[in-house]
């Protein structure tokens, strides 16, 4: 079962129970959109700048708590895709898939683009997901960037 670490009127973060990148290598976390939109040109202007902010501060905070977690990140990828969900009956729904890359990371490696075969080819097998004490770390995180002057706005609306 994935894992919601936040949640906005119109977006939930969570931490996947099968990840992309290992947290050893860097970690994964998605923002999923609670509205039924292809995309984010479906996203009216609040909504797209919601979605913009939170992609910052989950990025952010996933640095700073890997970092904090002695895993040195050396940067955040964001990435939107939905491209496993196109023959799916309810089709694709926006989502945010954001990870942390590690500057020792051993199977996605630093400096080169996220493999991502489909599961049932067993290139996730093992990887495990950020632990419980790094979505605590995450969650404290989160709240600490809430407070600061650039995402007071988010932190007051939609929650």
């Amino acid at each position: 079962m994935n894992k919601i670490i936040f949640e906005t009127e119109m977006f939930k973060v969570d931490v996947p129970e099968r990840p992309f990148v290992d947290r050893q290598d860097g970690g994964h976390v998605r923002i999923l959109s609670k509205l039924k939109v292809k995309d984010r040109t479906e996203l009216n202007t609040e909504q797209t700048i919601e979605y913009a902010l939170l992609s910052e501060i989950i990025g952010k905070s996933l640095e700073l708590t890997m970092t904090q977690r002695e895993i040195e990140i050396g940067n955040i990828n964001w990435q939107e895709m939905g491209n496993w969900s196109v023959f799916k009956p309810e089709g694709i729904t926006l989502h945010m898939h954001i990870f942390g890359r590690a500057k020792e990371a051993t199977t996605q490696k630093y400096g080169e683009a996220v493999k991502l075969p489909f599961r049932d080819t067993g290139f996730y097998e093992g990887f495990s997901p950020l632990d419980n004490e790094d979505i605590e770390s995450l969650k404290s995180n989160i709240e600490i960037l809430l407070r600061t002057k650039k995402y007071i706005g988010l932190n007051n609306a939609n929650r």
